[in-house]
Order: structure tokens, then sequence, then C-alpha cells
């Protein structure tokens, strides 16, 4: 019999704007309560610059506006309900479950930790983009039980994961593609520390690229970036599978770079990664060929060993070939 649940989420905003919250739901003492200790230490603001996409503001204020230390009470009906709801959802049936640490060298827009004490068993289920697929109707069940939205369902519309959305090489679905709205990227040195800022921005709705480079920006490279997201795959970076490297091999400075690469699409819809010292598999390949028609290094490939340039290599050639 189900005593307690621990649902903990992830989201991941732009540069150094997270935002960790866990809501436990404890049968046995009949309440639920957010753990508010577990906010991350690196939850702050930082000034944006005018020119980068601020979709996400309102979702982070939000967020952190609902965590609360208001106790939940639940009746033996609301128990009964909720046990029998879930037995019947068979929410973690046949679910594969994905690697979670509070630490990874790539981190995506969102995370999730969910952990269930029965009183004779003990399971952890972790996931990022593969959601289990009764996740919006376990979020349906918590919403009636709590009179709130438990898991953020209206935010994850927002958010560019498998939940609503399909990723693929070319692009994210709704029903048809999404239009790009804008592409964001920053790079910057972790020791010593350096400020995050963008290196460069893209607006198609302004027709402007801002950064390293300050342009009008055109049709031919409006073409040419979006040809180069769908050639090296970017869209797909957020699944493990493009992780090979950072999954193999450690990099050999530890102490090195950050990165963060952000695209917002039409409806506010936001696509979010970013890394510690580490890459996905494809990245050198696209630097390469940005390096070739800019003559400038602006994905700073300059900055990456010689021994892990080698394994981004193979490793992004065997799924380019793919």
């Amino acid at each position: 019999m189900i005593e307690k649940i621990e649902i903990t989420q992830r989201f991941n905003f732009k540069r150094l704007n997270r935002h960790y919250e866990c809501f436990t739901i404890d049968l046995i003492n009949k309440n639920a309560y957010y753990k508010i200790s577990e906010r991350g230490s690196g939850d702050k603001f930082i000034k944006e610059n005018p020119l980068c996409d601020d979709s996400w503001v309102d979702i982070l204020v939000d967020l952190r506006r609902k965590m609360t230390s208001e106790i939940h009470r639940l009746t033996d009906e609301d128990i009964d309900k909720f046990r029998h709801d879930f037995a019947n959802l068979k929410l973690f049936s046949d679910f594969k479950s994905e690697k979670f640490s509070y630490f990874e060298k790539i981190e995506l827009i969102y995370s999730c930790n969910v952990i269930i004490y029965s009183s004779d068993n003990y399971e952890e289920y972790c996931f990022k983009n593969n959601y289990p697929k009764g996740w919006i109707q376990f979020g349906e069940i918590l919403k009636e039980l709590f009179g709130f939205d438990v898991l953020h369902l209206n935010y994850q519309k927002h958010l560019a994961t498998p939940l609503y959305y399909e990723i693929q090489k070319d692009g994210v679905y709704s029903n048809d593609r999404l239009n790009l709205k804008s592409i964001e990227f920053g790079h910057y040195q972790t020791y010593p520390y350096e400020f995050p800022k963008p290196r460069l921005i893209v607006n198609f709705e302004r027709g402007t690229i801002d950064g390293y480079i300050e342009k009008e920006l055109t049709g031919e490279d409006k073409e040419l970036i979006l040809g180069l997201l769908e050639k090296y795959h970017v869209y797909m970076w957020i699944f493990d599978e493009y992780h090979t490297k950072s999954n193999t091999r450690d990099p050999d400075d530890l102490e090195g770079y950050d990165w963060y690469l952000e695209m917002v699409f039409e409806n506010d819809v936001i696509w979010h990664i970013f890394g510690y010292n580490d890459y996905p598999d494809t990245y050198v390949h696209l630097a390469r060929e940005i390096m070739k028609v800019t003559e400038m290094d602006l994905l700073e490939i300059n900055t990456i060993s010689s021994n892990d340039l080698e394994l981004f290599e193979k490793f992004g050639e065997e799924k380019l070939l793919d």
C-alpha cells in the first residue's frame, strides 16, 4: 500500500535562472506540502539584455510564488480515492527510468524525479523527456485532489518537450512545425568566473543578428541558419542519444567553460539546453561549419581539448550517418 510520494521537479531557464521543488504527498499523516529546503542554491535572477527573449520570466516567477509552506490536509475519502485512481493509472508500468542527478554535465529545460514509498517497497523513477504515458492524467488527478496544478501542466505547454510536442531533426511540431522566433547562444568562462552573457542572438521577428556579429538578418542568413540546425540535428540535442560523449568521458579541464542554447518558437514555446564544459555529440561538427561560414569561432571549440575533440568527431559522425 502506498504511504508517501515525493515529486521533485527541476526547471532550467536562461543561464542561472533555475527552479527546484519537491512536493510530498504523505498519505499516512494525511497531508501534503512543499519541501522549501529543496530549492537550489543557484536560484537567482539575472538582469536580462533587452535584446534577449524573456518568455520564461513569468513562468519562473509563478513557479516560485506557488511554493508555499501551506499544509494541504487530506481526508480518509481523499486518500482512498487517490490510492484507487493511482493504482488504476499504472503510471510507471513498462516505464524506462532515466538518470537523475542534481548535477548534470548537460542539463535540459525540465526533469523530474518521483519516489514512491510503500509499506513493503520503495520505487524511484526519473525522466527528462520520456514522460510516463499517464503523466497528464496524473496531473489531472492531483489537480482535482489539491485544487491547483501540482505538475505545472499549464506551463509544460510552453516547454518544447515530448509531453506536448514532437521533436524532430528538422524542428519542433505541434500539429504543424512551429516557426522559430529567436535563437540565443552564450559561452562563458567559469574559472576565473565570467558573468554569463549572450554571445549571439538571432531574432527572426525583428530581422536582426546581435552579439559577436551585428547585422540585419537577410533571407539568405535565415535559410543558412535553419539549414544548419537541421543538418546537425540541433533540435535533437535534448535527447540522451546525443550525449554519448558526455556520458563516456569527463572533459579534460573540469574548470572550463559553461554554455547555453535557447530557441523560442511561436506561442513562446521554449527549447533550452545548457552544459558544464561538455557538449552534445554534433556540437563540434556544427561549430566547424559555422567557423567556415563566418571565419569566427563563435561556438568557441578552441576551448575543447584535442582528446575530447577526437571523441566529438567520432560520436558526432555516427549520429550524422544515422
